[in-house]
């Protein structure tokens, strides 16, 4: 008797399952039947290959495609090693490429050379729609639609945000052969990760610039999409296929007013911290700071931790050093990004900068982007709503006065203005406040690496991929 492999909600479902593979099934005594996450097709399907076992699978519903790929474009040299990196790991892992590197080509010949039904998952709605057009014009010949934003289409290659992608997770288990995570570092969140967990996809590409998270679950990454297989730093590009570049830090002094204050808060924090045995040197530690602000003792050092924090940020140092750099380059393009939306406004105010904003309506800041890029805007203020997802290869000039201790973060920054032009000089300025966390922030972020070693994985199932012809 010929077993089945079928497809429940996100679950593997077999009656009857061969020894070969009988490790990556558990028993479900509630429906009777033996079940696996939807990730580990690949493995069973190879599993029962390999050992020559007949079976039904009744759970991929994946279509070849022909995509008819359109665009004559020559990729750059690390762009053919990450693809061929990548194919050579079976298909499966995570490729890191700072911003500006040109990850989109590398998924898209990926796409090229991978012609399945294809799933691509991005944070923002700016970005599916920016991958909307670059695939419409890259494989004019092929369906693609939309999920997210109002939009729910059901096509073979399709690009959705990783919310609606999660909602939809069950839905899409069995239909995409092919997963694409943009900006994949995203992707090990609790609700995100349901969209690896359950597809079966049996190849699978994460595209970051930076996989560091505050918690860790980066390395999640390799059980979810694959090792990584490609690694390149920006410094590893510059002058190339990036601008040139360069980071200077400068560092601002507190008043001695606003100093005598700030280690007034810092103390106040700190003393509760230590009654409480709280260490913020966690993410374990933060989350016991926030429950304890309920407390009126925990609300009083959670405000002075604050007041603090806005001190360092915005210390008025900072603003002096930014008039200064602002007139240090009177023509280039400038992005100026901070931590907090009070710092944006006041800049906005006082130097009379258009600013960005989470609260920006998106109508309003899709002009406000397209002024910058004409030259109409020479300098825009924001927060943290640029670091991903938006193009302007205009910016040369990046001025930070606050942000945080990730990588991530910094790299998503330095990324804004790496778009490569004759003659661009790119700078980075990073301005911190000295005798403040800042400057132990800054040296933590710089300290910080991570990537892992690519593992083989066997590339035969390619040729074995379960389409209809």
């Amino acid at each position: 008797m010929t077993s089945s492999l079928r497809l429940d909600r996100g679950t593997l479902v077999m009656s009857e399952v061969p020894e070969v593979v009988a490790g990556l099934f558990t028993w479900d005594a509630r429906s009777q039947s033996w079940r696996a996450p939807g990730k580990v097709y690949r493995e069973v399907v190879e599993g029962l290959r390999g050992a020559g076992v007949a079976f039904r699978d009744e759970a991929a519903s994946f279509q070849k495609l022909d995509l008819g790929y359109a665009r004559e474009v020559q990729p750059y040299r690390h762009q053919q090693l990450a693809l061929n990196a990548w194919k050579q790991a079976g298909r499966r892992g995570v490729v890191i490429l700072p911003t500006g590197a040109g990850k989109t080509l590398v998924a898209q010949l990926a796409m090229r050379d991978t012609p399945r039904s294809t799933l691509i998952c991005v944070p923002t709605l700016d970005l599916m729609h920016q991958w909307y057009s670059g695939l419409l014009a890259a494989f004019p010949d092929a369906e693609v639609g939309l999920l997210g934003g109002g939009s729910k289409d059901q096509t073979p290659v399709l690009i959705s945000t990783y919310d609606s992608a999660a909602i939809h997770a069950e839905q899409l288990a069995g239909q995409y052969a092919l997963q694409v995570f943009d900006e994949a570092h995203h992707l090990p969140s609790d609700f995100h990760r349901s969209v690896a967990e359950l597809g079966l996809a049996p190849y699978r590409l994460g595209l970051t610039a930076t996989p560091k998270r505050s918690d860790g679950r980066e390395l999640h990454l390799e059980d979810l999409v694959g090792p990584v297989v490609y690694h390149c730093a920006p410094e590893d590009l510059a002058g190339e296929t990036l601008a040139d570049y360069r980071e200077v830090i400068i560092r601002v002094r507190l008043s001695p007013l606003e100093q005598r204050r700030y280690d007034e808060l810092i103390r106040t924090r700190n003393d509760f911290l230590r009654r409480s045995g709280i260490q913020l040197g966690s993410l374990k530690g933060w989350k016991e700071f926030v429950m304890s602000s309920g407390t009126p003792q925990g609300r009083v050092a959670m405000l002075a931790h604050r007041e603090a924090r806005s001190m360092a940020y915005g210390t008025e140092g900072k603003l002096r050093v930014l008039e200064e750099v602002l007139a240090n380059h009177p023509h280039e393009r400038t992005l100026i990004f901070t931590d907090d939306n009070a710092t944006v406004y006041r800049i906005s105010r006082e130097f009379l900068i258009p600013a960005i904003t989470h609260q920006t309506p998106v109508k309003e800041r899709h002009a406000l982007l397209d002024r910058f890029r004409s030259g109409d805007y020479r300098v825009i203020v924001t927060s943290r709503v640029l670091n991903e997802g938006v193009d302007v290869p205009e910016a040369s000039i990046a001025v930070v006065l606050s942000g945080t201790a990730t990588e991530r973060e910094h790299i998503q920054r330095l990324g804004r203005i790496l778009r490569k032009a004759e003659g661009k000089q790119a700078v980075l300025y990073e301005v911190i406040t000295e005798g403040t966390s800042e400057e132990r922030v800054s040296r933590q972020r710089r300290g910080q690496h991570w990537q892992s070693d690519a593992k083989a994985i066997a590339d035969h199932f390619w040729e074995n991929v379960n389409a209809p012809d």
